[in-house]
């Protein structure tokens, strides 16, 4: 017999309800394998605060679903907002599928070792904590990523700034928001 169906009729009979409602309310009470919102609690590290502050990169990892790293490990400009941290990529980046296909957590490193591929395992000596991450499509918060990159990478902004722009405006770069949970 369903909830649905008791013996008066297709209605849902009070028990049926009753039983519905508890089922609903304690599956929710169940850990989903998915980060919480920031824990009042947390606080990012002030070693990680400070490598942020005078880090040119940071190294990500989005975590799989059962919480170890993928392989897809990264250097990006980045700025930080807050505790936050911003950076803009290729829709179609490892990043931003990432995030598309519900992987909603990152390992964030803050340091600069250099490319990835030369760096070897040397960033994870650098401060890290542990991220919940989505897409931000506040043009306010992009706008803060481009003046923040004028300033960090003056040098090469030049060049970069129009496809930034451009990309941002057509879609094909998006805004990723990095914000800390747990160390």
């Amino acid at each position: 017999m369903s909830i649905l169906d008791d013996s008066s009729g297709p209605w849902i009979s009070r028990r049926g309800l009753l039983l519905g409602a508890g089922a609903a309310l304690g599956a929710l009470a169940l850990p989903l394998g998915r980060p919480r919102a920031r824990d009042a609690a947390f606080s990012l590290p002030e070693a990680a605060r400070s490598a942020l502050g005078a880090s040119p990169l940071v190294y990500v990892s989005p975590l799989k679903g059962d919480g170890r790293e993928s392989r897809c490990h990264g250097e990006v400009w980045f700025t930080p907002d807050g505790d936050d941290v911003l950076l803009a990529t290729s829709s179609d980046s490892w990043k931003s599928r990432a995030v598309a296909r519900g992987l909603n957590r990152a390992r964030i490193w803050a340091g600069d070792f250099g490319p990835v591929a030369k760096a070897g395992d040397g960033y994870r000596s650098a401060p890290s904590f542990l991220s919940e991450v989505q897409r931000d499509s506040d043009p306010a918060a992009f706008e803060r990523l481009m003046q923040a990159f004028g300033k960090k990478y003056a040098d090469s902004w030049g060049k970069w700034q129009p496809r930034f722009r451009k990309g941002y405006d057509d879609g094909s770069r998006v805004l990723l928001r990095y914000t800390p949970i747990a160390p």
